[in-house]
């Protein structure tokens, strides 16, 4: 048996060859299969469970369905944390906190999407703590869908211009993130996404930090055993 993570598939109206991809991941790989744990940015943009487009229903059935034959878990991710409940429960996700725990294979691990590590960046950890504000959710959520939307498009343009201009040092973890998160939880072993950076990382004292492929040019999925841990990539149309 064995557990599975993916995670920065950023599936998009605009891109059906990921979409396809995803599909063909739920309906093939998931024999033998323990559970399932997707790392956040499942989706490009989230702006709400009362916009989901066409595509995004067509997956949640999918995912719905997967759920039928093994535990699905989810993390938010930072282009899709306003995915809630309703759309949750429509999956058959179940939500976890952006940090959790758990005993993989006897190993105590720490799971996350990994934004809340890439401390150098100050301006995205300064929106970041505004967005987790429990009344700037609300507030969002009752704006008219118009409003949402715009808002939406806009913050990823400013995102994507902001990106290019940063260093790599500040658009990937910062180390002692990483050990503080790793001591404070109690942890040998860490797994997230967000840094598009697959990889897995040999700490000092045993400790390791192992980082989940995206979804734009193939599949990715890391493959965790008892006795094995592997990255494997999943090309399109295979």
């Amino acid at each position: 048996m064995r557990t599975l993570f993916v995670g920065d598939l950023h599936l998009s109206a605009g891109r059906p060859d990921i979409t396809q991809a995803f599909l063909t991941f739920l309906e093939t790989q998931l024999v033998d299969t323990d559970a399932l744990y997707i790392l956040g940015d499942l989706f490009e943009v989230w702006v709400g469970d009362d916009i989901a487009e066409p595509f995004a229903d067509q997956l949640a059935d999918a995912i719905k369905l997967a759920s039928q034959r093994l535990p699905v878990y989810f993390i938010h991710g930072n282009r899709d944390f306003l995915i809630g409940s309703s759309f949750a429960k429509r999956s058959g996700m179940t939500l976890l906190p952006e940090v959790y725990l758990l005993n993989l294979y006897g190993i105590d691990t720490v799971i996350l999407h990994g934004d809340s590590l890439c401390t150098l960046d100050k301006p995205y950890q300064r929106f970041r703590a505004f967005r987790n504000f429990a009344w700037a959710k609300w507030l969002y959520a009752h704006l008219p869908k118009s409003k949402r939307l715009g808002i939406a498009a806009k913050l990823r343009s400013r995102s994507q211009s902001s990106n290019q201009q940063k260093s790599d040092s500040i658009m990937d973890v910062e180390p002692d993130a990483v050990i503080e998160l790793l001591d404070s939880t109690k942890t040998q072993q860490m797994i997230h996404g967000h840094t598009h950076r697959p990889a897995i990382h040999q700490l000092a004292h045993g400790k390791r930090r192992i980082v989940v492929g995206d979804w734009y040019d193939q599949g990715s999925m890391l493959c965790v055993s008892q006795d094995n841990i592997e990255l494997i990539e999943l090309p399109f149309g295979k």
